[in-house]
């Protein structure tokens, strides 16, 4: 289970461990508030293991763990759950390193982890079980670089699923709603990021979109974030069935509204799509070289 030290992973990993199943949670730094959580909630069975998914040393250092204390009982199950995003902003102005980060932890690493876990998984006939996001699905505004990432998890997942049914492995996706999780919904962090992405803007960028934009979008974010379920539970639950189930679910979607949301996706104009995801999510103002006062201003 990759991505324990908050949010779905370290709530999953608790569900788990009460359930009775003996889990290998991962998490970016042993001595994160998440991690020492566990310690003291879970039980003697959970082993946490440090893993960075940019790193390939850390991720085979987990795969020969896993492999070691496996041997015995097989393993049944892989959660694919850690995601990363730190970037609120039109794709133009989100540096190319924000997207490469994205595709290493959201894609690549989740990639690699699954490989390393195939030999296992195929022997007990077992189960693939990814996070991913209705941002992998819909063009979501501000959202370019992770939204890619998660597109093409879902794709590779779905990709892994059909070649994976002759060996019996079962694979789902978990296209969760807006949830309370790490530092997604804390403002500092959201405000701290605006300021670094401003100030590697070039000139041309900046005067082009304008500083009140990328104010806007991230004052627009912050609020939209007031929403988000703090209830972790429809989360793992499906992660859990995903595991569990005699015939676990292709996709599940737990969250508020996102039948709507998929329904106006598959079945209307894109200019109707386009707006509610702005209406729902975030609508930029004008970029600045777009508005009527700066053209007025160029006249003059």
């Amino acid at each position: 289970l990759s991505g324990c030290d908050s949010g779905f992973g370290q709530a999953t990993a608790q569900h788990l461990d009460i359930m009775g199943f003996r889990v290998f949670a991962s998490v970016l730094d042993l001595q994160s508030p998440g991690a020492q959580e566990l310690r003291r909630s879970c039980s003697p069975r959970l082993t946490l293991l440090q893993m960075d998914l940019t790193k390939t040393d850390d991720i085979q250092r987990v795969l020969q763990h896993i492999q070691a204390h496996t041997n015995s009982t097989g393993l049944w199950g892989l959660v694919n759950n850690a995601g990363f995003n730190d970037t609120i902003a039109d794709a133009e102005l989100s540096p190319l390193g924000k997207f490469r980060t994205c595709m290493e932890v959201n894609f690549f690493g989740s990639l690699e982890l699954t490989k390393g876990l195939l030999p296992l998984l195929r022997s007990t006939g077992g189960r693939i079980v990814t996070v991913s996001s209705p941002a992998g699905d819909m063009p979501f505004p501000c959202l370019g670089a992770y939204g890619a990432s998660k597109a093409a998890l879902s794709l590779l997942m779905d990709t892994f699923r059909s070649e994976l049914q002759p060996w019996g492995i079962k694979v789902s996706l978990i296209l969760p709603g807006y949830y309370k999780t790490g530092t997604t919904c804390d403002p500092a962090f959201w405000n701290l990021q605006k300021q670094q992405l401003l100030a590697s803007l070039p000139q041309e960028l900046l005067q082009a979109y304008g500083e009140d934009y990328v104010e806007e979008i991230n004052e627009q974010f912050i609020q939209f974030m007031k929403v988000a379920v703090e209830d972790l539970s429809a989360v793992v639950n499906s992660i859990t069935d995903g595991l569990l189930s005699a015939n676990p679910a292709v996709r599940y979607y737990p969250g508020q509204g996102l039948g709507i949301m998929y329904f106006i996706h598959q079945y209307l104009p894109y200019f109707v799509r386009d707006l509610f995801l702005k209406g729902f999510f975030i609508n930029p103002k004008l970029p600045r070289a777009l508005r009527r006062e700066h053209h007025n201003d160029m006249k003059k």
